[in-house]
């Protein structure tokens, strides 16, 4: 009789452990499509600045230190793969430089009124959102994933099975805001 109870328990821990394990690997691929999702957005975001670069260039020649200072953060935005810290701060100067650009269009009416231009900054708009969309469903996966690690008895499982807490996605908002550029619409 013992036997058997003992038997029954290690099946009842063996089912335990299998459905903490699946739930680990779930809520983790969670964050790797999260990431996924944010890492498409930039890329997204890096092929759409050098085409708001030539457009502007086009009007504002004389602006060849911002378009230079463009073009070396876009690369160390790329280059900084998928460390977060990296690709947080690479990302936060980046947009820096490219609110600068969006503001030096201010200047230029006839490049306001372009559609070309008008289209790209919709385009860059509409990424933006996107990347803080994708921020927030990878933070949330982040975050349920860090709970489920640190939480009994998943604890136990999470570091013998290679599943470690996973760090959030942070982009300074107030180096991400693009200013609000009056593209001369008439009420």
């Amino acid at each position: 009789m013992l036997t058997y109870i003992l038997l029954g328990l290690v099946a009842v821990l063996i089912v335990g452990g299998v459905l903490i394990y699946n739930r680990l690997v779930s809520r983790s691929q969670m964050a790797d499509n999260g990431w996924s999702d944010i890492d498409v957005q930039l890329k997204r975001r890096a092929n759409l600045i050098p085409q708001l670069v030539e457009t502007v260039k086009g009007y504002a020649a004389h602006e060849r230190d911002l378009f230079a200072e463009i073009t070396e953060k876009r690369t160390q935005a790329l280059a900084a793969g998928d460390d977060l810290a990296n690709r947080g701060a690479a990302e936060s100067a980046l947009s820096q430089p490219v609110a600068r650009l969006m503001a030096v269009a201010e200047a230029y009416p006839d490049m306001k009124a372009s559609a070309n231009f008008l289209e790209l900054q919709q385009e860059l708009s509409e990424t933006e959102d996107k990347i803080e969309m994708a921020r927030r469903f990878y933070n949330g996966a982040v975050r349920e994933l860090n709970t489920s690690i640190q939480s009994f008895p998943a604890n136990l499982l999470a570091g013998p099975f290679g599943f470690h807490a996973r760090s959030y996605f942070e982009v300074d908002m107030a180096d991400r805001a693009l200013p609000e550029i009056d593209m001369g619409s008439r009420s």
